[in-house]
């Protein structure tokens, strides 16, 4: 590494060491409770399935208290399964993914910031009594950097975030580093904020702007490519909501840029760039958990329980080679090909009023 580079390397370096600790001390010492927050990035509870909002009642209500998601990225058929939470905070997903993956499952939570860490600490014992089992492991470090922080290739079999992804300053690393934790057909699955266009240099760093998570939104054309260099060629959004600002300073410095809160569904599966026309068919049995009637894959993939609907082969790849196959049955193979599937959604990279819609079948 010549000098210049070396230069260029420590100043990037002093600027992710900066913003780290610009969110640290936000959800440290400036935010006591989610009354705290000043835009409705960060949603209640009430957006919560009902099977997962009955779990709340065996959380500590100061680990409630101090949540600051913005979604409910907690999917299905977790029974048994490895889950990563990155940006774990006091633990309310932890411990929910907990109650989730039972006795034989495991619930990993990482996050960089001491008080709330401590608070998920504090309530361990608490839950390992009230559920059971022990079944919790949190760890402080960076999301970055998983690998300090012991999380080894291809041991997770669901990757969760709530809000986080858009506090790191070095995103191409995280989305890196979750692929090379997870198992292959492993799922990621989380909620963050996005933006319909490049934030700002100035926002990025304004302390509130980044604690309130739009400071550090990601431009959505910008995840779809990081998300190819990662080896993602379909990531699907599963929800998502266009967030208003309701502090007149906040709404002020964003000007016309516009915010959503989207839930995002991503597999560790070799897919096609392409939603591509194999004639195969894909049937719900109606055997995931708290899912009786029907199993939503992403915004435009709703499988009523015996229902036959034509998928692309992306789609049955998702279905057939995830934790999600002994629910599916599928009918067809790979043998003709019938040209590009008759998608009509707009790219993943489109956004409206509605919010943004993903760009496969």
């Amino acid at each position: 590494m010549n000098d210049e580079s070396g230069a260029a390397q420590a100043r990037s370096d002093e600027n992710d060491a900066a913003s780290h600790r610009l969110v640290s001390d936000y959800y440290g010492k400036v935010l006591k409770s989610s009354a705290d927050l000043q835009t409705s990035a960060c949603c209640t509870a009430a957006a919560m399935p009902a099977h997962l909002a009955v779990l709340l009642n065996d959380i500590h209500s100061e680990v409630r208290d101090r949540f600051y998601g913005c979604g409910s990225p907690i999917p299905t058929a977790l029974e048994g399964a490895t889950v990563l939470d990155l940006g774990c905070g006091t633990g309310r997903d932890c411990y929910l993914l907990s109650k989730l993956v039972g006795a034989d499952g495991r619930v990993l939570g990482v996050d960089m910031t001491e008080e709330q860490l401590a608070v998920a600490h504090r309530h361990r014992d608490w839950h390992a009594e009230k559920f059971g089992y022990a079944n919790v492991e949190f760890y402080q470090g960076y999301i970055e950097d998983l690998k300090t922080a012991g999380i080894a290739d291809g041991t997770v079999d669901v990757v969760i975030s709530n809000c986080v992804m858009n506090l790191s300053p070095a995103k191409p690393k995280v989305y890196s580093e979750i692929f090379r934790v997870l198992k292959p057909g492993g799922e990621l699955y989380f909620s963050d904020v996005f933006a319909d266009r490049r934030v700002p240099v100035e926002l990025a760093r304004d302390p509130v702007m980044l604690g309130e998570c739009l400071g550090g939104a990601m431009y959505i054309e910008e995840f779809r490519r990081v998300m190819a260099r990662v080896g993602c060629l379909d990531a699907r959004v599963c929800q998502s909501s266009r967030i208003e600002l309701h502090n007149a300073d906040i709404a002020r410095k964003s000007g016309n840029i516009g915010f959503y809160s989207m839930t995002v569904r991503a597999f560790k599966l070799d897919l096609e760039d392409r939603c591509e026309d194999y004639g195969q068919v894909a049937y719900y049995l109606g055997t995931c958990p708290s899912h009786p009637h029907g199993f939503e894959l992403d915004d435009h993939h709703r499988f009523d329980t015996g229902k036959p609907m034509l998928v692309c082969g992306n789609t049955v790849d998702m279905l057939k080679q995830t934790r999600y196959a002994p629910h599916f049955r599928v009918v067809g193979d790979r043998q003709v090909h019938y040209g590009l599937f008759d998608c009509g959604t707009p790219n993943v990279a489109q956004t409206s009023e509605a919010g943004a819609k993903s760009g496969c079948c």
